[in-house]
């Protein structure tokens, strides 16, 4: 008996937290890879581990909370919390690994794709690890061309976001990288439940192990989430991260550890320190300020300077 599937048991609830969940860990991991272009010195694997981590714990909380609004009518769901835990590991591994390739490698266009293919399949490991993760009473099935879709949607909203990342460095444009982003992470999911079809072994029931999503979800969803709002804190607590390049420096020259406070850092400065220091002239001495002369006007000056001295 086919089952009749509902993915949306709590209207757009579900959804518009499940996308906004997306967003804010894109966001967070953005900025702590931006963190590392802004300033070189800082610990870069640090803040990619971070960036990861957010990126990865923002897809991971979105695809749960979306699976809360998710129901068999004809049956209850109940989720396994080994293979729950596992695929939140997977999807920070994964997402990790694309982020410390584009990290250290850069964002050359071989660097971006490898990286991006990577990372986009260790996010639809996560998800379909997630399904695996569900159980009821019955048999699952995948519609194997939606699954490519899915799967292809995974890949090209990756290596977006890895090109957002080493290449948008300001906040609004970091944030609106986000929300492309969460669109990207929510349409591969919803694409890859489109695909699901269950086949329910029998109407009347049947016994089965497993949580139901209330009492494991819920109380598992906590974790990703305060750890993403601890993230949120990091950031906004870190000017650079927030102001960007351009405003954290504009109006104060960088300099080396080696530069004198009172040195002048630009070729306008020298230039200005050498004109004053120019403008001294000797006593006596003659300006032409002639182009024909300037020549005649140079030795004037020298023998009105030996006249001086003379005198």
């Amino acid at each position: 008996m086919e089952g009749t599937v509902d993915g949306f048991r709590y209207g757009v609830v579900t959804p518009v937290a499940a996308y906004l969940m997306a967003c804010l860990g894109g966001a967070l991991g953005l900025r702590c890879i931006v963190r590392t272009l802004l300033d070189t010195q800082s610990w870069k694997a640090g803040w990619l581990a971070l960036g990861a981590a957010s990126i990865g714990c923002g897809i991971w909380t979105m695809h749960f909370i979306a699976m809360i609004g998710f129901q068999v009518e004809e049956t209850r769901v109940r989720y396994d919390a080994s293979l729950t835990v596992l695929s939140l590991a997977v999807a920070i591994a994964v997402v990790g690994i694309g982020v410390f390739i584009v990290g250290y490698r850069g964002a050359s266009k071989a660097t971006l794709i490898l990286a991006g293919v990577i990372t986009g399949l260790g996010v639809a490991a996560m998800h379909y690890l997630g399904m695996a993760a569900m159980h009821l009473n019955g048999e699952i099935n995948y519609a194997p061309g939606v699954v490519a879709l899915s799967v292809l949607i995974a890949i090209v909203a990756a290596t977006a976001a890895l090109w957002a990342a080493v290449t948008i460095r300001g906040f609004l444009t970091s944030l609106g990288a986000s929300l492309i982003m969460g669109v990207a992470v929510s349409g591969m999911h919803y694409t890859a439940m489109a695909a699901v079809s269950v086949h329910v072994h029998n109407e009347g029931g049947g016994t089965w192990a497993g949580d139901s999503p209330t009492s494991l979800l819920l109380p598992m969803l906590l974790g990703p989430i305060i750890f993403l709002v601890l993230a949120g804190v990091v950031v906004m607590f870190d000017p650079l991260l927030v102001l960007g390049d351009g405003d954290w420096t504009r109006g104060e020259p960088r300099r080396n550890a080696d530069t004198p406070e009172d040195t002048p850092t630009s070729p306008a400065t020298l230039f200005g320190a050498a004109s004053d220091a120019g403008r001294a002239e000797p006593a006596g001495a003659v300006r032409r300020d002639a182009p024909v002369g300037h020549a005649r006007g140079s030795q004037g000056s020298t023998w009105a300077s030996a006249r001086s001295r003379k005198g």
